[in-house]
């Protein structure tokens, strides 16, 4: 019984193209809320196409989240190179659609990028900037056993500063 308790609900898959429809998805005022606001058609369209190209680059992943129980696509999670107080280092972020959010899909998806981040030996530690203001994504990181580091200015989207918790995770010792 405990096995089907902890059987995963979803899994991550590399983003494609057919997921520009779930950007948009993402885009609803409801899930900016804590992120600045909607983004324009013309950001959403840049938006994916890093989404798309990132892999190939090298720095860093894009996943769509499944729920493994319908094989509906139910939200995003990825990680990207980041430059944090002088130090190279990921960055994770995550999104999970309103009617699939607090059943565990996001704690879990990110926990999956996590170790898929950890596996690539790039960097030491990977680093949530959630708003100060979203207690959601601030419980998924201490859930996942982050280092609460304190609050920050931190600037999302580029040109404006949000109050953001940072949060810290070692994904590989350092060499």
């Amino acid at each position: 019984m405990s096995e089907r308790m902890n059987a995963p609900q979803v899994r991550i898959e590399p983003w494609g193209d057919a997921d520009l429809a779930l950007l948009r998805l993402i885009n609803a005022p409801e899930m900016m809320e804590h992120l600045g606001g909607s983004e324009t058609e013309e950001q959403i369209l840049d938006r994916h196409k890093r989404y798309l190209e990132i892999g190939g680059r090298g720095t860093g992943r894009m996943f769509r989240i499944v729920l493994l129980s319908s094989l509906e696509t139910v939200g995003s999670v990825g990680y990207w190179d980041s430059s944090w107080q002088k130090e190279t280092v990921y960055e994770i972020g995550w999104s999970v659609l309103p009617t699939f959010q607090g059943r565990g899909i996001a704690t879990e998806a990110v926990a999956e990028a996590i170790t898929h981040a950890s596996t690539e030996h790039k960097h030491r530690s990977i680093h949530a900037f959630p708003s100060i203001n979203n207690p959601a994504s601030n419980a998924i990181c201490r859930k996942l056993d982050f280092l609460f580091i304190g609050e920050c200015d931190f600037e999302y989207p580029p040109g404006s500063i949000m109050q953001c918790n940072d949060w810290r995770l070692e994904i590989t010792k350092k060499r």
